[in-house]
Order: structure tokens, then sequence, then C-alpha cells
């Protein structure tokens, strides 16, 4: 076995879960910028196995499904694995099926000077300071905490300094994934929540609040706030940082970049993100046909969230379209004109798709609560994790007499539609698009000369009516075509009629 190997990898620690339970085909999944050690690994691996007797098969993923950071039961289930071993950066969302064991890796750190910018930042705040930290650098923990302290000693200063531990490394799927997959629905749900209430981002307790997000946990007392506190990032600008950035977007944050060996204090290009999302959900608000984007087949309580978002947009009034693609894309997305707005379901660290270049906005399932509850108002707090958002109450049909509501992006008053979209797409009166649009008047209000806007296409039938070209069809009005005729043989560079 290689040294370096062996100690970046953690192969000694991986045989040992792998003999504790027994297991036989293991699939080790690899993130992309990890995948030329692979080889290396897995015959690391074998050899470590092999030392200790028994027969074990191991296989290396070489793509994913979805997201590299979240596990890839689909592919693991195609090799009929046991467990999943995951290198690299995760996002620690739960498991289905198949337990996991976690190896993060060994991001090189300079703890002497992560330890004085923290001294810096206690000197020039008077908040107690929490540490949070990207997976790769949990390590480094234990020797950056016993530097900071002999700095402080060598400096006579005593500054309130707590450090989040990780979540775990070894992750057992949910006992009540069984229900789940039954398809029982409304039966499993209360089980299921009370299965995931170690994932929720709060936990309350007595005297102490419990915080769990991205992989990492700690505890605040009931008496204080998180705005109480500096958060001090040791990682990248990642999505794992962003993440911490949008849910606690009213605490001071700064950043020590491990690779420059700097602070940073600058995090406004991620205040802007969040300015975005605001104007994605208003833009969701006007929209009469939802695409749900499934971004994950693995991660718990992702079958939940679909359907509470299904009932959620049909209370709204809307259509819905269920969309299983893989990673999305523009060209992907660019199939389906007729939905105006996406909810990507998928993990926490993946869920804001930067979706610029798409031509319709993608939404998280927090931003669709927001959009589709009527009433609803944005308070500052964002949710990243859907698990947040399970619940088991039923969704309250929107009443067809409601009062118009005024849109920001078009500046006018609009009136939803709350027909049942199923018996507008088997009756044959249904308008076409085209012929809805036309309803779609500027009515001038003599009171307050507000304009309201109506109607708008409420399924993809709609939709299709209205286009020009509805793909190839049975009925065909041309001219007859000519005989089959028997074509070319032989090959390209000299077919069997022509002359050499």
């Amino acid at each position: 076995m290689e040294p370096d190997i062996g100690t970046r990898y953690e192969v000694p620690r991986t045989a040992e879960f792998l003999r504790a339970g027994g297991y036989t085909r293991v699939a080790l999944q690899f993130p992309d910028e990890m995948l030329k050690d692979a080889a290396a690994v897995a015959r690391a691996l074998r050899q470590e196995l092999a030392s200790g007797g028994g027969a074990v098969r191991v296989f290396v993923m070489a793509d994913t499904a979805y997201n590299s950071c979240c596990v890839d039961e689909v592919g693991a289930s195609h090799i009929d694995a046991q467990c999943v071993v995951h290198y690299g950066h995760a996002c620690m969302s739960p498991t289905s099926n198949l337990p996991a064991f976690f190896v993060f890796g060994k991001a090189p750190l300079d703890v002497h000077a992560c330890a004085c910018s923290m001294l810096e930042c206690s000197r020039k705040s008077n908040k107690h300071i929490l540490v949070l930290y990207g997976l790769e650098y949990a390590y480094a923990l234990v020797d950056l905490r016993r530097t900071f302290e002999e700095a402080c000693k060598s400096d006579s200063c005593n500054p309130e300094v707590q450090y989040a531990d990780v979540l775990c490394s070894v992750m057992s799927p949910s006992s009540n994934t069984t229900e789940e997959n039954d398809g029982h629905g409304d039966l499993s749900v209360n089980s299921d929540l009370a299965a995931l209430n170690n994932r929720c981002s709060i936990e309350c307790s007595s005297s102490t609040h419990k915080y769990s997000l991205g992989g990492v946990t700690w505890n605040i007392s009931v008496q204080e706030k998180m705005e109480d506190y500096l958060i001090f990032w040791i990682g990248q600008d990642d999505s794992a940082f962003a993440n911490i950035v949008l849910t606690f977007n009213q605490c001071e944050i700064v950043r020590y970049d491990a690779i420059e060996n700097q602070l940073s204090t600058d995090v406004s290009h991620l205040m802007k993100v969040l300015r975005r999302r605001y104007y994605l959900v208003e833009k969701a608000k006007d929209a009469n046909i939802v695409g749900i984007l499934v971004g994950t087949l693995g991660v718990a309580g992702y079958l939940h969230i679909i359907e509470q978002m299904k009932e959620l947009i049909k209370a709204a009034g809307k259509k819905s379209y269920t969309l299983v693609m893989g990673r999305p894309n523009s060209a992907k997305l660019a199939n389906f004109p007729e939905c105006e707005v996406f909810v990507y379901v998928s993990c926490a660290q993946t869920a804001l798709l930067d979706s610029k270049d798409f031509l319709a906005p993608v939404i998280t399932p927090f931003e669709a609560v927001l959009a589709f509850s009527r009433g609803r108002e944005w308070t500052g707090e964002y949710l990243l994790d859907f698990k947040d958002l399970i619940t088991s109450e039923k969704q309250e049909v929107a009443s067809a007499t409601e009062e118009a509501r005024f849109s920001f992006i078009k500046g006018a008053y609009m009136e939803d539609s709350h027909a049942q979209a199923e018996d507008m797409e088997q009756s044959e009166t249904s308008l076409a698009l085209a012929e809805v649009t036309e309803k779609a008047l500027s009515i001038q209000n003599q009171n307050n000369d507000a304009i309201l806007y109506q109607g708008g296409a409420i399924s993809s039938i709609d939709y299709l009516k209205a286009r020009s070209y509805r793909g190839l069809t049975g009925e065909y009005e041309g001219p007859t075509p000519d005989s089959i005729l028997v074509g070319r043989t032989g090959r390209a560079a000299g077919y069997n009629d022509e002359k050499t």
C-alpha cells in the first residue's frame, strides 16, 4: 500500500468498518477531482481487507446519477452493493436504503496562520466566535484548538470560542424507508418526521438549541441567538459556505481562505443571490404550469416533499408535472417550454441552481412555499434543506372568489386560475392558448385605474393546441409519396454500382 494513499484516504479505518459490518460488495464513490486516485485506493483497500481474511468485492463508481456530494444509491444498486464508501466533499444528506461511510479527505491547512486569524477576529469583535468549517478540514480541528489556546495565553486574552463538531462519519438509512417506498403516503409521514428530527436545522431542548447544517453540529444556549455569534468559516467559497451565509443571513460572517491564508469579510455576492431568489419567488407567483424537477433519488424524504409540492401547487390552482432527468441543464429544460417555472428537489448544497441561461426560472421547495401560499410573506428566513419543510398538514385549496393579487413583475393585478386542470384536459371544448391569451384583456377599473390580467394556459394541452408545430402525426395531407426505392449497397468508399 502506498503510505500517502493509505493516510489520505483512511484505508485502515475504512477496512475496519467494512469488516465490522460484514459487507462483501462495496461501492466506492469518488468526485471528479479524486477519480485519478480511485484505482490506487481500491487496490490498497483490497490488500487491507485481504490481510484480515474474507472475500470482499470492491467497485468504483466513476460517475454519479445526480450530484457527487450525495450518496449515489442508484449507481450502487446497479451492482447490488451492500454499502457505499463516499470520498470527498459531502452534503451529509440522510440515505434511504444503503449505509454509507464517509471519508472527507484532508485538505492542507496552516493551523498557526488560521489561529492567528481567529485571534485577530476576537480582538475586533466583542461577539462570541463560532468556528464552522468544510468537512475536509475536520481532521485539523484538535491541532487548531490547541494552537489557538496557546496563542491566547501568550496574548493574555481569553475570548469565548465554540467549535462545531462533525455530525457523523457513518450513516445508516432510516428505519422507515420501507414505508416510504411502499407508497403508503400519509401513513408514514409522522414516523419519517421523527426519524429525520436529527437532520433538522434547529432542535430545542430545555437549556440549549442544537443546530445541524452542512454535516456539522453545534449547541447554543436558549438565552442566546445566532446573531450574537461571529461565524468564522474555514474553507472555500463553495456551496457549503453559501448554505451557511444564506441560512444565517443576519449574522456577521468571516471566511478564512485556507489556500490563500487570508481572511475575507465580503459576502455581498451571496447577498445579491438572496435578492435574486426573492425576485424568482415573485416571478413564480405568476406561473400557471409548474414543473417539479427530481434532483435526487437517494436523499431520505424526497418522495414526501414531491407529494407535498404537488398538493401545494394544486391548492394554488396551478398545474404541475413531475420530471426526472438526472442533472438538469438548459437544453433538457428547453424541451418543456410550457413550464413557466421549475421547482428543484435536491439536497441542500445543490438546491441553488443558477437558472440565468434557462428559459424558465428554477426555484427551491422553500421558495415554492413562499410563492404558492397565499398571504405568505418572506421574513428574511431562508431554508435550503427540504426536510425542514416536510409536514403532514393538508394544503387548503384556494377559493375561486379570492381577490386579485398584485404582481410585482407585471406591475398590475392578476387573477389566479382555479379551474380543475383534470376537467379541462378531458373536456373537448378546452380553449387553445391563443384563445385564452385573447381573454387576457386589460380591464380598466373605473375606481383606481388598476389593470387586471386574467387567463393563461393552465395545462400542457392548452399550450400544445396553440403551437404551429405539434410534432409528427399520422394525419398526412400532402401528395402521395413515391414508391420505395432500393438504395445503394457496399461501402461509402466505393459502392457496388460505382466503377473502380
